[in-house]
């Protein structure tokens, strides 16, 4: 795979200043992502040597090496050299539906809104989401809160394996980012059709797709299960199971920055359970008494 750019020793400035805000909005990108730079490298065509020395900012890559970034991130390519934050990528998604509307329209949605938002609230507090990155205990506090609620749970995850006949690893390999997430929209868009009350496992970067992530939220009541990241891992590791950190000597550094570029995202749930240092008996309690308080 051979990179398709320039080295930045020759540009001025101004240049640079710009080479080491694309560089850092590619670091952030791949964090939200969940992605390992050789993943990236994998599935954009443009070898990890030269993305290194993209998302150090020591590198001027041409418009078609971005496009393939972005493809492989499954995301705009302007929002690589965009400085506003992770959070505008909503609005964005909003303004373009609003857009399209007449004034008659836009007024009519207005009403209707302002008039449905009680009724709304109520209703999705009868399903509930976690969400958080892996070794958060959202399978295991899953499966006891929905057994006390006497409802269904659900794993995400495990739908989307299900629905495509494979395993996630190879529903990436396969399909790359943008596969992954069409199939995790139609899946979650087909649990909520399915179950009025339930309780649901999320895979952990489902914040960072903000369409997907927006129907989570007006869908369900959302608790951000949170935890150290150190203690993470510590749990990742416990069960057997390093994805995506496998054969990364920087996996302590990769996960602080996947928390880092999350936790705005994360936030936006309507709680939050802090889990460090605590057992799966007191997270559970703990769960137990935030679910409550939010209801």
């Amino acid at each position: 795979m051979k990179p398709t750019g320039l080295l930045r020793s020759a540009e001025p400035a101004a240049d640079n200043d710009l080479l080491d805000v694309l560089g850092l909005r590619l670091r952030e990108a791949r964090a939200g992502r969940g992605m390992t730079r050789k993943l990236l490298a994998l599935h954009s065509q443009v070898s990890e040597r030269y993305l290194a020395q993209l998302e150090a900012g020591q590198a001027n890559p041409s418009v078609l090496v971005l496009q393939k970034l972005a493809d492989a991130l499954g995301l705009p390519i302007v929002s690589l050299l965009h400085e506003a934050p992770a959070e505008t990528e909503q609005t964005t998604l909003l303004l373009r539906l609003l857009r399209s509307q007449s004034e008659g329209q836009l007024r009519e949605l207005r009403q209707k809104l302002a008039a449905e938002l009680g009724r709304a609230d109520e209703h999705r507090r009868s399903r509930i989401a976690l969400t958080g990155l892996r070794g958060a205990g959202k399978s295991s506090l899953g499966k006891r809160l929905a057994k006390k609620l006497g409802c269904p749970f659900v794993e995400l995850d495990k739908a989307i394996e299900k629905a495509a006949g494979m395993p996630l690893s190879e529903v990436f390999l396969l399909y790359g980012q943008a596969g992954y997430r069409r199939l995790e929209r139609r899946c979650l868009e087909q649990i909520l059709e399915r179950e009025a009350r339930c309780v649901i496992a999320t895979g952990g970067s489902i914040v960072t797709e903000p369409a997907t992530y927006d129907l989570l939220l007006s869908s369900c009541l959302c608790v951000w299960l949170q935890a150290a990241p150190e203690e993470h891992m510590a749990r990742v590791v416990a069960q057997g199971d390093t994805r995506p950190m496998a054969g990364n000597a920087a996996a302590m550094e990769d996960l602080k920055r996947i928390l880092d570029a999350r936790a705005q995202l994360y936030a936006q749930a309507d709680c939050t359970v802090e889990t460090t240092g605590l057992d799966l008996e007191r997270s559970y309690q703990l769960l137990i008494e935030t679910i409550t308080r939010a209801a």
